[in-house]
């Protein structure tokens, strides 16, 4: 972990939102105690829940101070009350902590076309406690049907002086994020412009939560939200800016691998990595369609080595693909190369699909391009999940 990020308190509460009863945090605010640099990337779902549509509009407006957020419920879908419903949380936070209600972000999770009982999440919000260190308490209350809090921390050093990264996020199904039910929140103390974060939070997402998917399904309510407070006194600027770019991605993969660890009836989880592709672009289509063929997640869930689903899936994915150019491999075994099949020792190979983490690479032998995805198996356990999720 790391170092306290300077400047920022958080806090959790139970609020009941899902069912009125008190069994769990289900509310938490992030606050910092100065006008953040602030910057978010949403889901490109056109069916976008009331929070994200609010927040972005807030965002237009320039720096936020806080972020407000609930789990237990999505307010997608609730029409033009769940759009004032969404301002009522920023309002409640604002008050909280005496600041405009549009230096407020808001961000639900949960059930979709269920209106928000929001006068539960508002009084939770005024008499909620703040402290720096509760960062565990904002990842738990988030969390659906995630079975465990995810958060990370980066402390980095720098020619300027060492600024702190701070992450938390949730998701365990409806992931296959398009980004710009992910949420996830990463804050620094670090001095950083809004025109840099901007582009910092967009390839970070790119690189860790595009390339993540558990089922195929994008949210209503996808929200990376990235604020930096300069309380450090660091200013972030040439090569500095780099490995702080840096930094954020690094911490944002780590919180996509705790998602994809999480997921609902997750077993295992493998990465892809292709390379030799014809351009980046293609390196990633051909990369994120094996990870989200349900061939390939039930070849990975049954530990059945049928190399002939990857292959089949880069081949439709809309890369460049000649099959007599391309190889594959299953951890460090050559399964398919140059137009043929490969003989290999298949009980290895299912001893190695049996791993909780498994590596696949494909080289498209066709030029420079390479691209990292990540995804899981599928098993039983995620449709008895959700099958069951409104009940």
């Amino acid at each position: 972990m790391t170092s306290d990020v300077l400047g920022f308190r958080v806090g959790a509460a139970a609020a009941g939102v899902k069912d009125g009863a008190l069994k769990r945090t289900d509310v938490a605010l992030i606050v910092s105690d100065r006008p953040c640099a602030a910057v978010g990337v949403f889901t490109t779902n056109q069916v976008i829940a009331a929070p994200c549509v609010v927040t972005r509009r807030h965002l237009e407006r320039g720096s936020l101070r806080a972020i407000v957020v609930n789990s237990g419920n999505a307010n997608a879908c609730t029409g033009e009350q769940g759009e004032r419903h969404a301002v009522m949380m920023a309002r409640a936070a604002a008050q909280r902590i005496r600041c405009d209600p549009y230096e407020v972000a808001v961000a639900s999770t949960g059930v979709i076309g269920v209106p928000l009982p929001v006068e539960r999440i508002t009084k939770a919000v005024k008499q909620m406690g703040l402290r720096p260190a509760a960062w565990t308490d904002v990842a738990k209350a988030i969390m659906t049907t995630d079975t465990k809090p995810k958060l990370a921390g980066i402390e980095l050093p720098l020619g300027a002086g060492i600024v702190h990264l701070r992450g938390v996020a949730k998701g365990a199904g409806m992931i296959h994020p398009n980004m710009a039910t992910l949420l996830a929140f990463v804050v620094s103390d670090a001095d950083v412009s809004v025109a840099d974060l901007r582009s910092i939070a967009r390839e970070a997402a790119d690189a860790s939560f595009n390339q993540i998917s558990i089922d195929g399904d994008t949210s209503t309510n996808d929200t990376f939200l990235l604020l930096a407070n300069g309380a450090s006194g660091v200013n972030v600027r040439g090569d500095d800016l780099m490995l702080f770019a840096g930094a954020v991605r690094t911490l944002c993969e780590m919180l996509a691998k705790a998602i994809l660890a999480d997921g609902e009836g997750v077993t295992r989880v493998f990465e892809v990595t292709v390379t030799g592709a014809a351009s980046d672009a293609d390196a990633r289509v051909a990369a994120r369609t094996i990870t989200t063929s349900n061939l390939v997640k039930t070849a990975i869930h049954g530990a059945d080595p049928n190399w002939g689903r990857i292959l089949a899936a880069a081949g439709r994915s809309g890369a460049t693909v000649d099959q007599n150019r391309v190889t594959v491999r299953i951890a460090d075994v050559v399964v398919f190369e140059g137009g043929a099949p490969r003989a290999f020792d298949h009980d290895a190979v299912r001893l190695i699909l049996s791993q909780k983490d498994i590596t696949i690479g494909v080289d498209l032998g066709l030029g420079a391009g390479k691209a990292r995805a990540w995804g899981t198996d599928l098993s039983a356990e995620y449709v008895r999940i959700n099958a069951e999720y409104t009940t």
